[in-house]
């Protein structure tokens, strides 16, 4: 099984190495492989932070300076935040947990609902976590700048995105008039606020999806799939990377059959759940990057 499998796993590979497939497509098929389904919460499909400005009046794809590294988790995307996990890492000392850099994870729940907070069933979701009301104005989804900034500049808060933010405008709108109260700045939480490049909801989504296609990111994406589904997701090269999460989170590390207690494996499903799932790893091996694109044809004579 595993060997066919394996062949299915290539040939997607290598599917999308010839543009076959398209980044987003491709993304979408590695999440099923690893077992990451709309169906699950704790397991949601996971794509990556394409771009890292949020400011700018216009989007230049073609200038380097708007994408986030994707050779790096987004724990690391700023120098000082990247010394700081790393010396977390270096000073933990504990003889019962294993050395992680982050504490949190890049897919849980708690984030998943956090993004589609403004749709059903989600808002129910969202409400049940919270006692039946929603978070605090402060931490809910409100500004795709302001959250970019906080997944950068924290080691407890180091989300990747989910695949409605390159297909779904509705995630970024209240159209269903929720009141989510106001912020301690006095802004009132309603529709996210988007970047000054996007004139509204279907064109931030538009140019979203285009960077994750664009040129610069085909280029570099097979150094995220390393990071999440890769060669760098375990071991040396994932402490290398500062890509260690704390151990509840990969598969493999607990037995939960083992433990002799009810309550004690109740305990420990729920650390699972709150702490996120990393997906199972699929290549053991360095990504290939995708091939260039093919040069336009020549003009008729």
């Amino acid at each position: 099984a595993r060997t066919a499998f394996g062949k299915m796993l290539s040939e997607l590979q290598e599917a999308w190495q010839r543009r076959e497939l398209s980044n987003f497509d491709y993304l979408m098929k590695l999440n099923e492989m690893a077992g990451r389904s709309y169906n699950d919460l704790n397991q949601y499909p996971v794509l990556p932070w394409v771009l890292s400005d949020y400011a700018s009046p216009t989007l230049n794809l073609a200038d380097p300076a708007v994408f986030r590294d994707l050779s790096k988790p987004m724990g690391a995307q700023d120098p000082a935040q990247a010394d700081l996990v790393r010396q977390t890492y270096e000073l933990f000392d504990d003889p019962d947990i294993p050395r992680f850099h982050y504490g949190s994870h890049y897919s849980t729940m708690g984030f998943v609902l956090y993004y589609l907070l403004r749709l059903e069933p989600f808002t129910s979701h969202h409400k049940a976590l919270q006692s039946g009301r929603f978070d605090h104005a402060d931490r809910l989804f409100h500004s795709l700048g302001q959250t970019y900034h906080s997944c950068t500049h924290s080691s407890s808060d180091v989300k990747e995105l989910i695949p409605e933010l390159f297909c779904l405008p509705d995630v970024l709108l209240n159209r269903n008039g929720l009141s989510l109260g106001t912020r301690q700045d006095g802004q009132a939480v309603d529709d996210v606020r988007l970047p000054p490049w996007a004139s509204d909801a279907v064109d931030f989504v538009a140019k979203h999806r285009a960077a994750l296609e664009c040129d610069h990111v085909s280029e570099r994406l097979h150094q995220w799939v390393d990071l999440i589904f890769g060669a760098k997701q375990r071991g040396p090269a994932a402490a290398g990377a500062l890509n260690v999460f704390f151990y509840l989170t990969y598969e493999g590390t607990v037995d939960l059959s083992g433990l002799s207690s009810a309550e004690g494996r109740r305990a420990l499903q729920a650390q699972i759940e709150n702490f996120g799932q990393t997906p199972p790893q699929l290549f053991t091996s360095p990504h290939p990057r995708r091939r260039p694109a093919p040069p336009p044809p020549p003009l008729p004579a």
